[in-house]
């Protein structure tokens, strides 16, 4: 006899991308917004590159393409990753098989590095790169795990409505020098 299929069903309270770190060890653990995230059941961290999932888009800032919603199909396959790292030690290694994004201009309101540019937390730039993708639900869920998290909104509100206008990397950039 024949094997009866069942269909499946997408959980409700699922995430609508999967979100991921590469741990690299460098954070004030009691800081580390990866590390909080995880406890939270929201993220994976990994501590190696290669148990990472494979062929998910990763932020990174030396990244030569901006993330934009051309990525949106990918990262919800795949999964939205971080490099998890000290930014006064930063050493983005190399990660073969993925599809590495930068942000866009934005600032900072986490309070280490508040009202800087480009000096994101990790619950940032997931935050961010979910709206981008077109995820804000998901976003206002990760930040609200911290104090700070809902001013990061506020204070880029504007940007991060362009940028998740833009539908390539290229209209990204393109609205990134409204703000820069």
């Amino acid at each position: 006899m024949g094997e009866t299929r069942r269909a499946v069903t997408r959980i409700p309270d699922a995430p609508a991308v999967p979100l991921f770190a590469l741990d690299l060890g460098q954070c004030d653990p009691k800081r580390c917004t990866a590390k909080k995230l995880a406890r939270f059941g929201l993220l994976r961290a990994y501590n190696r590159i290669a148990r990472l999932p494979r062929g998910g888009v990763v932020l990174a800032p030396e990244a030569g393409t901006a993330l934009s919603r051309e990525d949106a199909a990918l990262a919800a396959a795949r999964g939205l990753g971080v490099i998890d790292t000290s930014w006064k030690r930063a050493i983005f290694p190399k990660l073969p098989g993925h599809s590495l994004r930068a942000l866009p201009y934005l600032l900072a309101a986490n309070p280490v590095n508040y009202g800087k540019p480009f000096t994101l937390s990790s619950v940032e730039a997931l935050a961010a790169a979910l709206v981008i993708l077109g995820h804000p639900d998901q976003a206002h869920h990760i930040l609200s795990k911290f104090a700070w998290g809902e001013q990061f909104l506020i204070l880029n509100r504007e940007p991060l409505e362009e940028y998740a206008k833009a539908r390539t990397s290229a209209e990204v950039v393109a609205a990134q020098s409204l703000f820069a």
